[in-house]
C-alpha cells in the first residue's frame, strides 16, 4: 500500500465513522499524525506460525526485593522457558489506580515498581512482545480526566458526561455499577459515562481528537516493541441513543482503520480484540477476515473445555468446534483457557443450558472459587465469570482424588488448547500449576484476585524444583509445547476438522495443504479408559510409538497421531 492509498482509506474511514460530523481538518490532522509517523524507522514483524506461544502475565507478576519486576520477569523467563514462549503478553503496565492495572494513569508511561522503557526494549530482544491498550477507558485520576474536571478547554470533550436525551435504556452492561458517576469539578460537580467502575472513566470516540492521540499512543507501542497490541474491552468505545453500545458499526470501523494503519507501518503485528460476550458476536471483529483483527479471542473456549472434562462428555465441545474453521491467512483465534480474568460465561450462550451453567458454578463455589455477575437491562443479573484458578476449576471432588490424575487433567485440557486452531496463549498461573489465591480475595475483596498471586523468584525456582504438581504440569507443558511448535498441520492458518470419536472423547484432524502434513488429535475426557478407533494408524508424537487405528486411552490420555 502507497502512502495516497493509505490516506484515502483513511478518508473513508473517517467518514463512515463521523457521518455528517466529518470535518475535512479531521483528514489534515491525521495526515499530519501519518507524516510524523512516516519518519520512524520501521522494521516489519515477523508473521506468527505453529512456533508461537504466548504467555500471559502481569509486569510484575514475577518479582525480587529491590529490582524492577520486569528484570526479574525477564531473568525467569530465560531461565525457564526461552525456546518455548515466544511471545509474552504483559497486562497492563502503566501507572494506575485500580483493577490490577486497567485503570490506567498515564498510556505513555511504565509502572515504575516495573522500570521504565528500558526494561521494555531489553525483553524485546528476547521476545515478542504483546501489550495491553486500554483503548475504551482511563484513570479518574489522569491527566485526561482531572483536566476535565478543573475545565481546561482540551479535555471537555474527552469524556461522555450525562444528557438526558440520551436513552441508555438498551445498554449492555458487563458490571453492576451505576453507569454513570458524579465528581467533583472545579466548576461543581460533573458526570461522565463509566462502563466498568466509578475510576474508570470512558473516553468519547465520537470527538475526533480522541480517536487521534489514540493512534498515536497505538503506534508508539509498535514502535517501543509490540508486535501484538491487545484492544480491551473494544466493543464499548462508541456510544449512540438507543442502542445497546457495544459493537456498533462505528468500533468495528475505528478497528479497521488501526489495521490499516498498522498493515501499512508495521506489517504482521497483531492487532487482537478482547470481547468477553457470546460467540457470534466475538467473531464479528474478524470483519471480513482480512480487513479487521489479526487475531480474536477465543472466549468460548474455557467455559466448554471446563465444562467437557467436568461432565465427561465432549459433544457440546465437539458441535461448537464445528463451526470453528480457518479465517483468512492473516486472521486466526487467540486461543487462551485462563487469564488474569475469570472464565467468562457469556461465550456460553446458546451452547450451555441454564443447568449446565450451574454445574459450573456449583463446582467452581466447591472447589474453592466465586462467582461474578453482571446487570440486565430488566434489572436481573446473571453470571458473568467465574474466578477461580484454571487446574481447581477442572478438579472432580471424589473422582479425580490424586495429583497425578490432577496433573493429567491439566494437561488434557491444554491438549485441546494448543490442538485448536489458533495460536495458543498460557497464564502464567496455569503454566506454574498454581492453586487458588485465596489469602489474595480475602485481603482484597476483589473476586479475580484469587488467581493473580504475585510470585518471589527464587521460591517459585526451587518450587519447580520441588513441588511435583508444579513440576509435573510445567514439564508436561514444556513438552507438549516443544512438540506442538515442530509441526506445520498446527499452524494458525492450517485447517481444522473435527472428528466424532464417541462422546467421551474429543478429536481434530489438523492439517496444512502447503505442507501435505496432518496430525490426528484425541483426547480422553473421562477419568476411566476408552477404547477409540481412530481414521487411521500412525506414530503418536506424545509417546513416540507406532498406534493401531483401535487405540485405548488412560484416563485423561491424548495422542497425536501422524501418518
Amino acid at each position: 500500500m502507497t502512502k495516497q492509498e493509505l490516506v484515502q482509506n483513511v478518508e473513508k474511514r473517517l467518514r463512515t465513522i463521523y457521518g455528517d460530523d466529518f470535518k475535512e481538518e479531521f483528514l489534515t490532522s491525521f495526515t499530519e499524525l501519518l507524516d510524523k509517523w512516516s519518519r520512524y524507522s520501521w522494521e516489519s514483524a515477523a508473521p506468527v506460525s505453529e512456533e508461537n506461544v504466548y504467555l500471559i502475565t502481569y509486569g510484575d507478576s514475577i518479582y525480587e526485593e529491590g529490582k524492577p519486576t520486569l528484570s526479574s520477569l525477564h531473568t525467569f523467563l530465560n531461565e525457564k522457558v526461552k525456546g518455548s514462549v515466544t511471545d509474552v503478553h504483559l497486562l497492563p503496565m502503566f501507572p494506575y489506580t485500580s483493577d490490577d492495572g486497567f485503570s490506567v494513569v498515564d498510556y505513555r508511561q511504565v509502572d515504575e515498581k516495573l522500570g521504565d522503557w528500558s526494561n521494555i526494549e531489553e525483553l524485546s530482544q528476547d521476545y515478542r512482545l504483546m501489550f495491553d491498550f486500554v483503548a475504551n477507558h482511563i484513570s479518574k485520576s489522569s491527566e485526561w480526566f482531572q483536566g476535565y474536571l478543573k475545565g481546561e478547554e482540551r479535555y471537555q470533550e474527552y469524556f461522555v458526561p450525562k444528557d438526558p436525551s440520551f436513552d441508555t435504556s438498551a445498554v449492555v452492561r458487563p458490571r453492576t455499577s451505576p453507569l454513570y458517576h458524579e465528581y467533583e469539578g472545579s466548576d461543581g460537580v460533573k458526570t461522565a459515562w463509566t462502563t466498568f467502575s466509578e475510576d474508570q472513566v470512558d473516553l468519547n470516540f465520537r470527538h475526533f481528537p480522541v480517536l487521534e492521540e489514540t493512534t498515536d499512543i497505538l503506534l508508539e507501542y509498535a514502535s517501543k516493541g509490540g508486535t501484538s497490541i491487545r484492544l480491551d474491552a473494544i466493543g464499548f468505545i462508541w456510544k449512540e441513543s438507543g442502542t445497546t453500545s457495544i459493537h456498533l458499526p462505528q468500533a468495528h470501523e475505528i478497528i479497521k482503520l488501526w489495521r490499516e494503519v498498522m498493515d501499512y507501518f508495521k506489517p504482521n503485528t497483531q492487532i487482537i480484540t478482547e470481547t468477553n460476550v457470546p460467540h457470534q458476536e466475538n467473531i464479528s471483529y474478524f470483519g471480513d477476515g482480512t480487513d479487521e483483527a489479526n487475531m480474536v479471542y477465543q472466549f468460548s473456549l474455557p467455559p466448554l473445555v471446563l465444562f467437557s472434562l467436568t461432565t465427561h462428555n465432549g459433544e457440546k465441545l465437539t458441535e461448537w468446534a464445528k463451526t470453528i474453521d480457518t479465517v483468512s491467512d492473516t486472521a486466526t483465534y487467540f486461543n487462551f483457557l485462563a487469564s488474569h480474568d475469570g472464565i467468562g460465561m457469556r461465550p456460553t450462550e446458546g451452547i450451555l443450558t441454564e443447568d449446565d451453567k450451574q454445574l459450573l458454578v456449583n463446582k467452581v463455589k466447591e472447589n474453592g472459587g466465586r462467582v461474578s455477575y453482571k446487570a440486565n437491562s430488566d434489572g436481573s443479573q446473571s453470571v458473568y465469570e467465574l474466578n477461580i484458578n484454571y487446574s481447581a476449576a477442572l478438579v472432580n471432588q471424589g473422582e479425580d482424588t490424586t495429583e497425578e490424575l490432577e496433573v493429567k487433567k491439566m494437561l488434557a485440557a491444554h491438549s485441546i488448547l494448543l490442538s485448536f486452531v489458533g495460536v495458543p496463549a498460557i497464564y502464567y498461573h496455569s503454566l506454574l500449576g498454581s492453586h487458588n489465591d485465596e489469602a489474595g480475595v480475602e485481603a482484597s475483596g476483589i473476586n479475580r484476585r484469587i488467581n493473580r498471586e504475585k510470585l518471589e523468584l527464587g521460591s517459585i525456582l526451587e518450587e519447580l524444583q520441588t513441588d511435583s504438581r508444579r513440576k509435573g504440569i510445567f514439564e508436561g507443558l514444556q513438552e507438549m509445547i516443544s512438540i506442538r511448535q515442530k509441526e506445520s498441520a498446527f499452524s494458525p492458518y492450517a485447517g481444522q476438522e473435527v472428528l466424532e470419536l464417541g462422546g467421551n472423547v474429543f478429536g481434530l484432524k489438523r492439517f496444512n495443504e502447503e505442507t501435505g502434513e496432518s496430525i490426528l488429535f484425541v483426547v480422553n475426557l473421562d477419568a476411566k479408559s476408552v477404547e477409540v478407533n481412530l481414521p487411521h494408524s500412525g506414530v503418536d508424537l506424545v509417546s513416540g510409538k507406532e498406534v493401531s487405528e483401535v487405540v485405548e486411552l488412560r484416563p485423561y490420555e491424548f495422542m497425536w497421531v501422524k501418518q
